[in-house]
């Protein structure tokens, strides 16, 4: 046997023996007659507070909601991906998800191998029919809170911090600069990354060394795209009291009166209703697009940070967020390009 497979019946083993039972009675279907559902997180794993936090939130509400069985699987790296969405598959879950544009190719594959079953990626195209691809206009959604950041500073420079320097993450800092500048076509931006590599996704001590040099060079709002890495950019931004803004969950509460907003991605909202049209039956192959139309993308305003911005500022971002879903205000995709 090839370490290759024996990589995949280990995990199929931890699915079993330690997440529960693997009987069916038939393809995706659990003896008790509930859906299965399979998700595989990325290496921030489920508790990053920001993306793969939002996916988790999206099927424990599918739990809650719907006569679904959930198991769920944390890589503790990379080449742990493939043999996890195998598992699931070879035990005939009917849906697997996978969480991150770094599974869509292992992710392709494997559904290639089970075409009689469904799989969900986020953040990347898998172009097959049984395949429900999950795509998010962050752009917009950065557009808005690079006008708040814009409206708020008072030194006229702005920072951001990515994860894993790629073209997925340079579409919330090119949304984000040009929010920015649409307020102030002098502001500048300073823009690093963490690394190039998935460790970057999970290295909170980097993300707060590049918030602490943008702070010392100016910059008084971080705008952080970094999972795991953008907590040390919260810690940075509350030593130096100074703002930042949170992705993909709403962030507002991590540090309250340091995070002057959060850029959501409804993954959540996305994930329940992938699961939902598999429960009923009526899952949908192909891509799905969330933007500022359907509120697939947006910017948080709770208790923690409505204080933090004035109602005015609000009425001209809500302003612009019309013209953007009406097409008047262009915000550029950079990963289009």
């Amino acid at each position: 046997m090839t370490s290759h497979k024996i990589g995949i019946g280990l995990a199929a083993a931890v699915i079993c023996i330690t997440l529960g039972g693997c009987g069916l009675s038939r393809a995706g279907e659990s003896d008790d007659g509930l859906t299965r559902v399979g998700i595989v997180f990325d290496i921030g794993g489920k508790d990053d507070r920001s993306f793969n936090a939002a996916a988790y939130q999206g099927v424990l509400r599918a739990k809650r909601e719907l006569p679904i069985t959930l198991r769920d699987v944390e890589p503790g790296d990379p080449t742990s991906i493939e043999p996890a969405l195998r598992a699931f598959a070879q035990y005939g879950y009917s849906t697997t998800i996978g969480v991150g544009f770094a599974q869509g190719p292992i992710l392709k594959q494997v559904a290639s191998d089970y075409p009689q079953l469904h799989f969900v990626i986020i953040d990347s195209v898998a172009d097959l029919p049984n395949v429900a691809s999950l795509l998010f206009k962050e752009h917009e959604g950065s557009f808005l809170v690079g006008m708040i950041a814009a409206y708020t500073s008072k030194t006229g420079i702005l920072g951001f911090v990515g994860g894993m320097d790629i073209p997925l993450i340079h579409k919330f800092a090119t949304g984000y600069e040009e929010g920015a500048r649409y307020v102030n076509p002098k502001i500048r931006v300073i823009r690093n990354f963490v690394g190039i590599t998935d460790a970057a996704w999970n290295n909170p001590g980097k993300g707060r060394e590049l918030a602490n040099a943008q702070y010392e060079q100016g910059a008084d709002i971080i705008f952080q795209a970094a999972g795991n890495s953008g907590l040390g950019v919260f810690d940075a931004a509350e030593a130096y009291g100074k703002f930042a803004i949170g992705v993909d969950a709403n962030q507002n509460w991590i540090k309250p009166g340091y995070v002057l907003t959060s850029m959501i991605k409804r993954i959540d909202n996305a994930v329940f209703s992938v699961i939902k049209e598999e429960v009923e039956g009526n899952f949908r192959g192909g891509v799905h697009v969330y933007g500022l139309e359907n509120d697939g993308v947006g910017y948080a305003l709770d208790e923690y940070n409505k204080p933090l911005i004035p109602d005015e500022v609000i009425e001209k971002v809500e302003a612009a967020k019309r013209e953007i879903i009406a097409g008047r205000i262009k915000v550029t995709d950079a990963m289009a390009k």
